[in-house]
């Protein structure tokens, strides 16, 4: 079979089908997610936010310490 041509006695499935086929298949898939309910969403973004600034505080204590310390012996 040569590159852009059909095989004989195939069809070729156009744009829209394919894409009407991926879409059912991607709102079937998505209706087996298990969504979580609003309490657990506020509970995670709260652990996220503050173990974002956890890290940052850590971060810029090092920082501060190291910046301290080289201008001492610089």
């Amino acid at each position: 079979m040569v590159a852009g041509k059909v095989a004989a006695g195939s069809t070729k499935v156009g744009l829209k089908e394919r894409s009407s086929k991926f879409l059912r298949g991607v709102w079937a898939e998505l209706k087996k997610v298990h969504w979580p309910d609003k309490k657990t969403i506020v509970v995670y973004t709260s652990v996220v936010l503050v173990s974002v600034f956890i890290i940052a505080l850590a971060i810029w204590v090092v920082d501060s310490c190291l910046t301290f310390i080289l201008n001492r012996v610089l």
